[in-house]
């Protein structure tokens, strides 16, 4: 019997969000990172001017380079699926909410540095598939992931010096773990 394989797109959601974050890295290097800092990063700016708010949720599809874009993107290809299979389109919502959580806090604390990158995305699913499951409550994965991967932000925050935001780590994390224990607890 021979059965022919098709490709599908399992994971529109998913694919549509990292397929944005390449496309938002080609303009960055077509135009020598000006695309990038109109619209795909987030830094403090009047209220006034209609791209801030773009840039609150456009600073997820940005990224300093291919390196940084592909960390992100392996995870998100690697989780998206698996969340949107559970949570549909209200998976959007969750990457919208994550996106204004980090921008307006990255706005109001550090508004001379430039935020970029789906890390806190990235960070929002992790915590999110440790709360997907059946019971409702609060699962014991979920517990041990953020106690590790909080202590774990906290301790490189601490200690290192670079130029990552372990607080859109923390934030994209709480904000993943909140979101599917409020969707958990109410199917």
């Amino acid at each position: 019997m021979n059965r022919k394989r098709k490709i599908y797109i399992n994971a529109p959601i998913t694919l549509t969000f990292a397929g944005i974050c390449v496309l938002a890295l080609v303009l960055q290097y077509i135009t020598n990172d000006a695309s990038t800092y109109l619209l795909f990063s987030t830094y403090g700016s009047s209220p006034f001017k209609l791209l801030t708010y773009v840039r609150l949720i456009g600073h997820i599809f940005g990224h300093a380079d291919f390196s940084h874009l592909l960390s992100n993107m392996l995870y998100i290809l690697l989780l998206g699926p698996m969340l949107e299979e559970k949570y549909g389109n209200k998976l959007i919502t969750i990457i919208i909410a994550t996106a204004l959580v980090t921008g307006i806090f990255h706005n109001l604390f550090d508004p001379h540095v430039v935020l970029l990158g789906a890390s806190g995305v990235v960070f929002s699913f992790i915590l999110l598939s440790s709360v997907t499951g059946k019971d409702k409550g609060i699962p014991v994965t979920l517990i041990l992931v953020a106690i590790f991967w909080i202590g774990g932000e906290i301790y490189t925050g601490l200690t290192t010096a670079d130029s990552i935001s372990q607080i859109t780590h923390i934030l994209g994390g709480i904000v993943g773990a909140l979101l599917g224990l409020a969707l958990k607890d109410n199917r």
